[in-house]
């Protein structure tokens, strides 16, 4: 069924509610406000295969919007709303929008962007307008409220975080499918349980992969979308309370802070109609996801795959606590650990992740030499999102890191992310980091850089307690050198951790850069 179908059989019910001020959307309002932009879209002349962007906050028009470009057959192109104008700008010309839609929250940045978009031939805003821009309001209220005469099913097209490089415009083929068929996403969605009495919280940025792709299968099978303008750890709990929320979806940071929660927070509230929690985006420490099934109870889920769709992997929380640390089987494509070479390595050995389908599901937008560098060197149509992991004797995935981030002292592999799950653990630690810098005798030596809990204050004394806490858990040659605090790490809101420009910091504070002495004395 389609937002359509729901709005003629129950047009008063709940679609989107915002969780700040309890205003709703109706299903209704969702289906003919989404209707207007898409006959608006029309009239300006976009067609199947066009690009729209949206560059906004969690706002209850975003969905309308992604509904529009999807009952028009449009590719909907959602822009990180924390990126600067020459970010946006960048990502907004990338994708070939044609038109751009923001809000008033944004209008400092977005104040900039028709100078810089000469391509892009309509700018809306929302909530109010500024120079340059047109309100959205007043130029979908022109348009009826009905559907298409044709509306044939669109996509998004998302750009990666850019944690290891500049961001990459994911670009699948459109379906030959029309709006009101069921497709992959809702039976996705379907196999967690999701139908007309979901009611779904929403904890994390609209404009992220995993967060926009449930909100639309919630959507898509009748539910409601609890709509957070931020995450915050005890208020997810009111919020399960207040609603009867049924099913969530959180980024392990998120688990980490509500775990460090006072004892009687955590239990302060009703979670009784809580039946599925869903967690991805970074891998989960292992003691975090335990703890966090023994305080929710085995409703706790994980997969594994990225914005490109090349694969995935899930497993529900008996499966996790048979295989603790892994991130499942595959559900979609046949999984392959692989060396540097391409060659199949055996059970237990760690390896580059690849996906293996009947054809590649995707490509880098306009960047045929990433699209190539994403594939087996032997099986084009197998493709990597450059994770390093291993399967156990049971078929199970375990990542170990992303490649880019691996550390090699001494000629031995280090994994980060082991360090940070084992130092997230010390109750004086709220984020941490662990990347590698250059070490003259060892190649590279394992850095360390920690958030600190409210309360607790940086010193030398700390940093050798630190020290001494990884090196009771893990080897001598994982132990981070030296340990430096910060105030806060620089992690995306949907959960990634930016930490190659965090190393970029750090190799600049190393080398820094020559001083003129041109004209000195």
């Amino acid at each position: 069924m389609s937002i359509g179908s729901y709005a003629a059989r129950d047009p008063d019910r709940a679609a989107i509610i915002d969780s700040s001020t309890g205003e709703t959307v109706t299903y209704r309002q969702l289906d003919e406000r989404s209707n207007r932009f898409a006959q608006y879209l029309h009239a300006a002349g976009l067609r199947r295969g066009d690009t729209v962007a949206l560059f906004m906050e969690n706002n209850l028009r975003f969905l309308e919007i992604v509904w529009a470009a999807r009952r028009s057959g449009l590719y909907l192109t959602a822009v990180n709303r924390y990126l600067t104008a020459d970010e946006a700008a960048y990502i907004v010309a990338d994708c070939d929008a044609q038109v751009l839609v923001s809000s008033f929250a944004r209008a400092d940045v977005a104040a900039s962007l028709p100078a810089r978009l000469p391509q892009c031939r309509h700018f809306l805003m929302t909530d109010g307008t500024i120079d340059g821009w047109t309100s959205y309001e007043a130029a979908t209220a022109a348009h009826p409220p009905r559907p298409l005469d044709e509306q044939w099913l669109g996509d998004l097209m998302l750009y990666s975080s850019g944690t290891t490089g500049r961001p990459k415009g994911v670009r699948r083929p459109l379906q030959p499918v029309k709006f009101d068929q069921d497709d992959a996403l809702m039976q996705f969605v379907r196999g967690y349980g999701f139908n007309e009495a979901t009611v779904y919280l929403s904890p994390a940025p609209l404009y992220h992969a995993a967060p926009l792709i449930f909100s639309i299968g919630v959507h898509g099978t009748g539910g409601t979308i609890v709509m957070m303008p931020r995450f915050d750890p005890e208020t997810v709990l009111a919020l399960i309370e207040q609603y009867k929320v049924t099913h969530s979806q959180f980024v392990p940071t998120m688990f980490v802070r509500m775990l460090k929660l006072p004892e009687d927070v955590r239990h302060r509230y009703d979670l009784s109609s809580h039946r599925v929690a869903i967690h991805a985006a970074a891998p989960c420490p292992v003691e975090v996801k335990r703890a966090m099934i023994d305080w929710w109870g085995p409703i706790i889920h994980e997969y594994y795959g990225g914005t490109e769709g090349n694969g995935m992997t899930r497993i529900e929380s008996a499966e996790w606590l048979a295989h603790p640390g892994s991130v499942g089987r595959p559900i979609i494509g046949v999984l392959h650990i692989c060396d540097e070479e391409g060659r199949d390595l055996p059970a237990g050995e760690p390896g580059i992740v690849y996906f293996e389908r009947e054809t590649m599901p995707f490509s880098y937008y306009k960047d045929p030499e990433r699209t190539r560098a994403s594939q087996h060197p032997l099986h084009p149509n197998w493709s990597t999102l450059g994770d390093v992991g291993y399967v156990d004797a049971d078929g199970y995935l375990y990542l170990t890191d992303r490649k880019a981030f691996m550390i090699i002292s001494g000629g031995v592999n280090i994994y980060p992310r082991e360090i940070e799950d084992r130092l997230v653990g010390h109750p004086a630690v709220r984020d941490v980091a662990v990347f590698g810098l250059p070490d003259p005798d060892m190649g590279e030596q394992v850095k360390a850089v920690v958030e600190l809990m409210d309360g607790r204050a940086a010193s030398h004394a700390l940093e050798e307690e630190l020290i001494a806490y990884a090196r009771s858990h893990l080897a001598h040659y994982k132990v981070p050198k030296t340990v430096d605090f910060t105030d806060a790490l620089p992690r995306l809101p949907t959960g990634k951790l930016y930490k190659q420009g965090l190393r970029r910091e750090y190799l600049a504070r190393m080398n820094p850069p020559a001083v003129s002495t041109t004209g000195a004395r």
